[in-house]
């Protein structure tokens, strides 16, 4: 089983991102080409099992215990679909994933056939907040979901982040999340 460093999406997608549009301040500025000193923001890569992926993940919910070749097929899965951008931050000195945000994105018949995007998984480890990471990581989902074409974005929040999100431009709707679990 090999970890390569294939990227889970073009990286120029990131790089082409047009900073300007951004809504939010960065003090100091960082940005997806300069996310900080020894940071990197890249997509994700098979590679990033080994470099703490999922301890980042586990930080927000139960990760479960996945296997090299279960990552490898999921990851695979997601390549293939061209749906998913999941997006990492690596300490570049630690070799250590430290945050990770996923733009997911969802096809539609209703308004001539566009797409949505859901942003999803946004964390940052213990360590490094503080460090503006998720801030820099919403912006660029919602800049990038923007790139694609998605007629919207949406996210799911506790109460207690909305107030960051509204720094965003996100707005509560009318509308109630509601989900019915199979399992945790």
């Amino acid at each position: 089983m090999i970890l390569d460093e294939t990227p889970l999406f073009d990286p120029g997608l990131l790089k082409e991102l047009d900073w300007s549009e951004n809504t939010v301040q960065f003090s100091p500025p960082i940005s997806p080409s300069q996310p900080g000193e020894g940071l990197l923001l890249r997509p994700l890569c098979p590679a990033d099992l080994n470099r703490g992926f999922f301890k980042v993940l586990s930080q927000l919910t139960k990760a479960g215990d996945v296997t090299p070749e279960l990552f490898i097929k999921t990851f695979d899965h997601m390549k293939r679909t061209g749906d998913y951008y999941i997006t990492v931050v690596e300490d570049t000195n630690l070799g250590q994933i430290v945050a990770t945000a996923t733009l997911i994105l969802e096809h539609k018949f209703i308004h001539s056939c566009a797409t949505r995007g859901r942003i999803e998984e946004v964390v940052v480890s213990d360590e490094c907040r503080g460090k503006q990471l998720g801030k820099l990581l919403v912006s660029a989902m919602t800049l990038l979901s923007k790139k694609l074409d998605c007629y919207k974005i949406t996210l799911e929040c506790l109460p207690k982040n909305v107030a960051f999100y509204e720094k965003f431009s996100y707005s509560s709707s009318a509308e109630t999340y509601m989900q019915h679990r199979f399992f945790d």
